[in-house]
C-alpha cells in the first residue's frame, strides 16, 4: 500500500513532532519554575499550585478538590502550554518576518524574549481575568512571572519550532516544508 494511501498521511509529520516537543518541554519548564516558586518562595505546596490552575474553570472548590483537581490543574497547564505552542507553529509557518527572524543570529532568543512575556500578558491580563471575573493584579509576583515566561516559556516553544531548523534563505523554505506548506520556487 503505498504511503500516502495511509490514513494519516495528512498529517505533516515534522510539524507535528514540533509541536509535540515544544508542548511537552514549554509544560514541563514551566510548571518546574512555577512549581518552585511555589514551594520554594511563597511557601505553598505543588497540589495547591495546580488546583489554582484548575480553579480558572471551577471556582474556589478546586482548592478541596484534592488530588483530582491538582490533576486537572496539570492537565490544563499541558493544555495551554500545547495551544500557545500551536499559535506559534502558525505564526513561524505564515507570517514570513517571524520565520526570518527566528532563524537569524540569535533569533530564537530574540523571538523568545518577545513571545514568553507576550503570552503571559494575553494569559495574565485578558483570559485569566475573563474566567474569574475579577481585574488582574499586577505585583511582584506578577512581574517575576513576566520575566520567566522568557526562559520558562519562550524559549522552549521558539527553539522546538523555529530553531531546529539550519540558517535559510528568505523564502523559509525548511520551516516550510517542516509544515507541509507547499510553495512555488
Amino acid at each position: 500500500m503505498p504511503a500516502t494511501a495511509a490514513p494519516y498521511s495528512t498529517v505533516n509529520r515534522p510539524a507535528l513532532v514540533r509541536l509535540v516537543r515544544a508542548g511537552l518541554l514549554t509544560a514541563v519548564s514551566d510548571g518546574v519554575f512555577s512549581s518552585v516558586l511555589a514551594v520554594a518562595f511563597y511557601r505553598s505546596t505543588i497540589a495547591r499550585l495546580f488546583q489554582g490552575v484548575a480553579s480558572t474553570v471551577l471556582g474556589r472548590a478546586a482548592f478541596d478538590g484534592g488530588a483530582p483537581t491538582a490533576l486537572l490543574g496539570v492537565l490544563m497547564h499541558f493544555g495551554v502550554a500545547f495551544g500557545w505552542s500551536a499559535v506559534f507553529l502558525v505564526l513561524v509557518t505564515r507570517v514570513p518576518r517571524v520565520r526570518r527572524t527566528v532563524t537569524s543570529r540569535y533569533g530564537v532568543l530574540k523571538v523568545a524574549a518577545l513571545y514568553g512575556p507576550f503570552i503571559w500578558m494575553v494569559m495574565s491580563l485578558v483570559i485569566i481575568p475573563l474566567l474569574l471575573h475579577r481585574p488582574p493584579t499586577i505585583g511582584g509576583r506578577w512581574w517575576v512571572q513576566f520575566v520567566g515566561h522568557f526562559p520558562f516559556v519562550g524559549i522552549p516553544i521558539v527553539a522546538s519550532i523555529g530553531g531546529g531548523s539550519s540558517r535559510q534563505d528568505e523564502q523559509g523554505s525548511q520551516l516550510d516544508s517542516a509544515a507541509g506548506i507547499d510553495r512555488p520556487s
